[in-house]
């Protein structure tokens, strides 16, 4: 059952799709507080209960422990003392002696205390006390989840293109960058299926422009790679560059469509390309005719894009830059102490200025910082609806930064600018179920780490867990060391690891597909498919991946493998291009080795994992001839879902394989007889 309670006069979100009745219900498992001014609400939790949620935060899975804010953040450095990241994500599961979801919609900042300031308490505090509290009761957190995904509505489908692998770097300036590139990787016959354009190719960084000094004959270049089976992703960013002359400039001063400042002129921030006007995401008008201009650029035959820099990133206001100097000058000539000292060098902190302007909201001027989290949400909402004009009935690739609970249903994102570290691969690992929870199916890290520089084993270790990850994509900061597959020494293990993901992607498509139409979770923590298990309960660093396979990556330097817990029995799968080896484990604890050219994953007991031969892009994979994977105590199902991978309104088609054992004789049934498949089963003969 979900339970609504309004409180005050909130400002629409468009988070949920289906609208229901205030109910008192909803205030009888929390507390609610007004004293001060201030809208609190409390759940005193017992020493056992887990919180599961916040979709893209830092710390664990479970988030007892610490004080989280949903307040969108532009901050590459995600340390375990950050509160915040580039998403606000207002949902959490509590599960223990009482499990229920908490669901705050609130376009402003909300605090999640939990168990930070007292152990056992729980305390959500919102920036402003006009929301809409949401409480889910349900047979389970799975069952939680699919009421609260039903209530947000149905995510995001890529192109099934968009499966495959992608290699971005801020830094290749023009078309010859990119076609070294890809030469790198098709001469060395690494897969690949998409390169990035960061925000180089733009001319002076000014949005929808394409530098034809760098990049001439930008339409026949589009081409060019797609003859090569590799599409281009371009970056869009939210500022707008001021300049007479620039026609996205001249339309939105003319028409109205730029934020404001106190006194209504145009808001005057700085981003990438100097000063800088925002778009009014929150007007209907606004958000019509800046998705307009994507076509700009779909015109030459681009079919995906990245939405960057829109919480909205904000290097400086002019207001506080102008304020910031008159500072430095009372400072001029004077005997530094320690404390004038920290001053001065504080003066240049803090210029983002996100209550110096206003959006237009029903004809009424609303203060940015009050409706902030939903403003990246509005500018892939403009982007996502054009493209319904745009491609009427083809899926264009479309990702955020920034998002709030809603935007799922526009795009993906990824979890922004990460350092190469590798305590970030295991970051990633903890927040892809909470991001599935949230809706956000379409997800993904910066492969080998966006900030600072890599090293050779830890791309590999990290590739062998973005294998599993529907957006798979490597990226990079200029000035780092370049960190392109074929780069490295070792250059056929990047092969083999990459060339696993390809033959897996007819079961991670499949099972992208069924999560998102069914409501479910691709990924998920082993306890939510394993709740009496207390062991399982307690594992952060394993995750379900659908319905046949658990993952466990290798994230620690120079380690030649790891500790897993395995809930039942598995097979244990160690894939190397198009090879494997297996072996039948028993439920319990294991220690498994694997190289660094490995990618390891577990197929549950009575579980199948169907497979195809590798390809050097997803249009080259040929999916009717497949290889299942199985261990069987008596018989193993799987359906598959399959569809054309571009369409719209595909409606999809289900395939039931099925492999039955008798003694050690195995057969397999399959009701689409256009398909041929092997079979690889294993039963029996467990290994203590």
């Amino acid at each position: 059952m979900i339970f609504k309670y309004t409180y005050g006069t909130p400002i629409e979100t468009q988070a949920t799709v289906e609208k229901l009745e205030d109910s008192s219900e909803a205030l009888k498992l929390l507390n609610m507080s007004t004293a001060e001014d201030k809208i609190s609400f409390s759940y005193k939790m017992s020493a056992n209960d887990i919180v599961y949620g916040l979709g893209e935060s830092v710390r664990g899975i479970n988030k007892r422990g610490w004080s989280y804010t949903s307040f969108c953040a532009d901050d590459p450095v995600h340390t375990e003392s950050k509160n915040s990241l580039y998403g606000a994500h207002n949902f959490i599961i509590v599960s223990g002696a009482k499990t229920f979801g908490v669901f705050v919609d609130t376009p402003a900042g909300v605090t999640f205390d939990i168990g930070y300031t007292a152990l056992n308490d729980l305390v959500i505090t919102p920036q402003e006390q006009d929301l809409v509290l949401y409480v889910i009761t349900g047979d389970n957190e799975k069952d939680i989840v699919r009421q609260f995904r039903k209530m947000v509505g149905k995510g995001y489908a890529p192109p099934r293109w968009a499966f495959g692998f992608q290699q971005s770097r801020w830094g290749y300036k023009t078309a010859d960058d990119l076609r070294r590139v890809a030469k790198g990787y098709r001469d060395s016959d690494i897969p690949i299926d998409a390169i990035y354009m960061d925000i180089d190719y733009m001319t002076d960084y000014k949005d929808f422009t394409v530098d034809e000094e760098k990049f001439p004959n930008f339409k026949s270049f589009v081409a060019e790679m797609k003859e090569q089976d590799i599409k281009l992703v371009p970056i869009i960013d939210a500022g707008v560059k001021i300049e007479k002359g620039y026609d996205v400039y001249e339309e939105g001063v003319k028409n109205n469509y730029f934020c404001k400042d106190e006194n209504g002129s145009d808001f005057i921030s700085a981003v990438w390309p100097g000063l800088t006007h925002f778009p009014d995401f929150l007007k209907d008008e606004a958000r019509q005719w800046f998705g307009s201009k994507y076509k700009v650029l779909t015109d030459t035959g681009i079919e995906g894009f990245w939405n960057d820099m829109n919480e909205p990133a904000i290097f400086y206001s002019k207001n506080k830059l102008d304020k910031a100097w008159e500072r430095v000058d009372e400072y001029r000539n004077k005997n530094l102490d320690i404390n004038s000292y920290f001053e001065l060098r504080d003066v240049f902190s803090g210029l983002e200025d996100y209550k110096g302007f206003y959006h237009s909201i029903d004809g009424k001027m609303v203060r940015h910082d009050k409706v902030h989290n939903i403003y990246g949400f509005n500018m892939t909402k403009s982007a996502a609806q054009a493209f319904d004009t745009i491609a009427p009935n083809k899926r264009l690739l479309l990702f955020s930064r920034s998002s709030y609970i809603g935007m799922h249903r526009y795009g993906g994102i990824w979890t922004g600018d990460n350092q190469s570290w590798w305590s970030h691969i295991e970051l990633c690992l903890k927040q892809l179920p909470g991001l599935n929870m949230c809706g956000f199916m379409y997800i993904g890290s910066d492969i080998g780490g966006f900030g600072a520089n890599t090293t050779e084993d830890l791309v590999l270790r990290w590739l062998a867990l973005g294998v599993f990850t529907p957006l798979m994509r490597n990226h990079s900061a200029i000035g780092t060391r370049e960190q392109e597959c074929y780069l490295f020494e070792n250059k056929d293990w990047f092969k083999d690891i990459i060339s696993v993901r390809y033959k897996l992607i007819p079961y991670l498509y499949s099972e992208f597909m069924k999560a998102n139409i069914n409501n479910e979770m691709m990924f998920r923590p082993l306890a939510f498919d394993y709740p009496r298990d207390n062991m399982a309960k307690q594992v952060e660093d394993q995750l379900m991946v659908g319905d046949s396979i658990m993952i466990a990556p290798v994230y620690k330097q120079n380690a030649h493998g790891r500790y897993v817990y395995l809930p039942q029995n598995m097979l244990f799968v160690k894939m190397r291009g198009d090879s494997y080896t297996c072996e039948v484990l028993k439920k319990g604890h294991h220690y498994i080795n694997v190289e660094l050219s490995e990618v390891p994953l577990f197929i549950k007991e009575n579980g199948a994992l169907p497979m195809v031969k590798s390809a050097l892009s997803t249009e080259k994979l040929d999916c009717t001839q497949l290889e299942v994977l199985a261990l069987v105590q008596d018989s193993a199902r799987y359906v598959l879902y399959t569809d054309d991978g571009i369409s719209k309104d595909a409606k999809g088609q289900y395939t039931e394989i099925s492999v039955t054992r008798q003694s050690n004789e195995y057969s397999i049934n399959c009701d689409d007889k256009s398909l041929t498949l092997t079979v690889e089963a294993f039963g029996g003969n467990i290994i203590e």
